[in-house]
């Protein structure tokens, strides 16, 4: 009887997926708003098709471990650093201003003054994925505008991984006597886990990798084991397993395997966040969330009205062009699904409410909806709506 529950929901997962993913494609929509939207209507708060999404929650949870260890694995250390020097300013500068603005927007909600500030910095973050998935390939690639929209969104992360330390902490210590100093003391943990990571990959996975590099089956499972192995030491750490992750790709990041490591999980993390989305979706209760939608889309229309011109003016102030700094602000004027993972981590370390929690879910995905569209209608992306600007 488990396996047939569990064989009806992933059938119905999946084949929903496809069938709603087709409309957003046609709808020129992001797929991860399809996935969620999917989760929602399967969800109990609709046809309660999947009564117990906590246990897609937890298969989910590996979709994220392993899209940040892909992205830890496509920066190389040194690139890393090069890039995000040049546009530090702008990403530091930008930052604060979205965070006091989303900030004010929810006190004006009667939102509590923590949850506020949270709310406030997960705000300052824009779509990794949306972002580098409505870029032509030539321009990520071999153009300036890729390069500085890489170089802010990577900062970007770094900065929300630092967030996700700090709210795991706050969540796992509050109500405990110095509890201010639980998060710093996990901060301090991130530099032994780096050093362990690196001294393990230069002297053990790198050799082994090279020895038997040719059997290819062995360098993935190799990837796969040394993904969920740094990341369940980093929670053992008391850390997040999705900094674990990221650590562990960058430190195989100057290997010769690491392409072909990033291209072979690309699918397998794309089974695991279709579960992630979906499940996210449902999750929410909407007898709960209705009263945050008000709040939800403001804070939308704060975003979308304030980022681009904001991005515009700070790209111009370090010499950007104007065409550039108009088309990258456009490009990063969404909240981030690095927004939806803090909210859930949130949620369920207890540092804010469900309402909370849903004000920023709601938010981020009425950002997602609102700037893929206006992206594919205005720029030059691999889904554009006129086929002089469709470039792949």
């Amino acid at each position: 009887m488990l396996q047939d529950t569990i064989l009806f929901t992933f059938f119905m997962i999946f084949t929903g997926a496809a069938v709603i993913a087709a409309v957003a494609l046609f709808a020129r929509q992001s797929l991860l708003v399809a996935y969620v939207l999917l989760g929602i209507l399967l969800g109990p708060s609709v046809f309660g098709v999947v009564s117990n999404p906590e246990v897609i929650k937890q298969t989910a949870h590996i979709g994220i471990i392993f899209l940040l260890f892909l992205l830890g694995l496509n920066l190389n250390p040194v690139e890393l650093l090069q890039m995000v020097r040049k546009t530090t300013l702008v990403t530091i500068s930008s930052s604060l201003i979205f965070a006091l603005a989303g900030f004010a927007v929810s006190l004006l909600f009667g939102i509590p003054v923590i949850e506020a500030i949270l709310v406030g910095v997960v705000m300052s973050f824009s779509s990794t994925i949306i972002g580098l998935k409505l870029l032509p390939t030539s321009i990520l690639h071999h153009q300036r505008t890729g390069e500085v929209v890489i170089s802010i969104l990577l900062l970007q992360d770094l900065l929300a991984m630092v967030l996700l330390v700090l709210v795991k902490g706050a969540g796992e210590n509050s109500g405990a006597d110095m509890e201010w100093l639980e998060p710093l003391l996990l901060l301090l943990k991130l530099p032994l886990l780096v050093l362990f990571t690196s001294i393990m990959t230069k002297y053990l996975l790198i050799p082994l990798m090279r020895r038997f590099d040719k059997i290819r089956e062995f360098i993935f499972l190799v990837a796969i084991g040394w993904c969920l192995g740094v990341a369940q030491l980093a929670s053992w750490l008391g850390l997040s397993a999705e900094i674990g992750a990221f650590i562990g790709g960058v430190s195989l990041a100057s290997a010769p395997v690491a392409l072909f490591v990033s291209e072979s999980l690309k699918p397998l993390r794309d089974f695991f966040l279709i579960l992630f989305f979906f499940s996210l979706g449902a999750r929410m209760d909407l007898g709960t969330s209705a009263p945050v939608i008000l709040p939800a889309l403001v804070l939308c229309a704060v975003t979308l009205l304030l980022k681009p011109p904001v991005f515009r003016w700070l790209l111009l102030r370090i010499g950007e062009s104007e065409e550039r700094s108009a088309s990258i602000g456009i490009r990063l004027g969404q909240m981030s699904e690095f927004s939806l993972l803090i909210s859930v981590v949130a949620m369920d370390s207890g540092s804010i409410s469900h309402e909370t929690g849903y004000l920023i879910q709601f938010a981020t995905l009425f950002t997602f909806i609102a700037s893929s569209w206006w992206v594919v209608q205005r720029l030059p992306t691999p889904i554009a709506t006129r086929d002089e600007l469709r470039l792949d």
